[in-house]
């Protein structure tokens, strides 16, 4: 079969996708994970006193309900329906990182838990930490020139 062939032949079997309602549902899903955040990081407020305490704790409550869902399945349910909204970065990059691992337990902890749970966030880390590391160095060396860049970054 030729490329223009098979191109022609997904073209008519592929679902057609209506690009205002994913956007649409992206906005809501990722907005609604955002309102929860909020309404726990405000719940927890009230009992700590402390801001920087109700935000690690709504961290940790986000992750731990992002590996649950992903877990029990309810997670890739919806991604489905939602989108990039569940990409909302703390709760996405926890599905990321515990659905490989979850996918893999059966090959052992070590070949398959401890190997593939980096398999999707390996390159984020690496990348993020070169990222950092190249803007810490433009910072190092604007400020040696004398650039002021405290009210930028």
């Amino acid at each position: 079969m030729k490329k223009s062939m098979y191109a022609a032949y997904v073209s008519k079997k592929a679902a057609r996708s209506s690009l205002f309602r994913d956007c649409l549902l992206a906005f809501l899903i990722g907005g609604g994970i955002c309102c929860l955040g909020q309404f726990l990081f405000t719940w927890i407020y009230q009992f700590s006193a402390d801001d920087r305490m109700a935000s690690g704790f709504t961290s940790i409550a986000l992750i731990f309900l992002s590996c649950l869902f992903t877990g029990i399945g309810w997670y890739d349910k919806l991604a489905s329906y939602a989108g990039a909204g569940t990409l909302v970065p703390i709760t996405g990059f926890a599905n990321a990182m515990s659905s490989p691992a979850i996918d893999n337990t059966a090959e052992g902890m070590v070949m398959g838990l401890g190997a593939k749970i980096f398999v999707i966030c390996g390159p984020v880390i690496l990348y993020g930490c070169v990222f950092s590391v190249i803007l810490g160095l433009i910072a190092y060396l604007l400020r040696i020139f004398g650039i002021d860049i405290t009210g930028v970054v």
